[in-house]
């Protein structure tokens, strides 16, 4: 009963980090677009703000619980490669959070240098790593 007590937890906090790697991108493209001060201050304010207190402790939440599910079932691993293969996506996962952390402080200094076209094929990745993700997991075609 705990495994699927934390399978919902690590499920809720996968749900809300996608959440803001989908939603934190389309607010570069917005910032990218912005003239004024005004509004690249309120988008630097939103993007950390999104970044610190939602991605962040989501991101943090969503290994803990996975790390816990692992530990729990050690026998995962001794499955196909469809986890190996997740894993190596959440690895990938976590770089994208990063650089995204990257850019909030370069849009916070105002050194942004890419284009809002390039924040709207960006904001693509999380969308593709999700599909691979729900794929092998539910699928397990290895």
């Amino acid at each position: 009963m705990l495994y699927l007590w934390i399978k919902a937890f690590h499920i809720v906090s996968v749900v809300c980090w996608f959440a803001g790697l989908f939603y934190l991108p389309r607010l570069f493209v917005y910032h990218a677009q912005s003239e004024d001060t005004l509004s690249k201050e309120r988008f630097s304010i939103m993007e950390r703000k999104l970044y610190r207190g939602i991605m962040g402790p989501a991101m943090i939440a969503t290994l803990i619980f996975g790390g816990w599910l692992i530990y729990l079932n050690p026998s995962i691993f001794s499955m196909d490669g469809w986890i190996h293969a997740k894993l190596t996506l959440v690895v990938l996962l976590i770089g994208y959070h990063h650089m995204c952390g990257a850019q909030v402080k370069r849009f916070a200094r105002g050194e942004n240098t890419r284009s809002h076209v390039f924040y709207r094929w960006f904001n693509e990745v999380p969308v593709l790593i999700l599909l691979a993700i729900v794929i092998l997991v539910v699928v397990k075609p290895f």
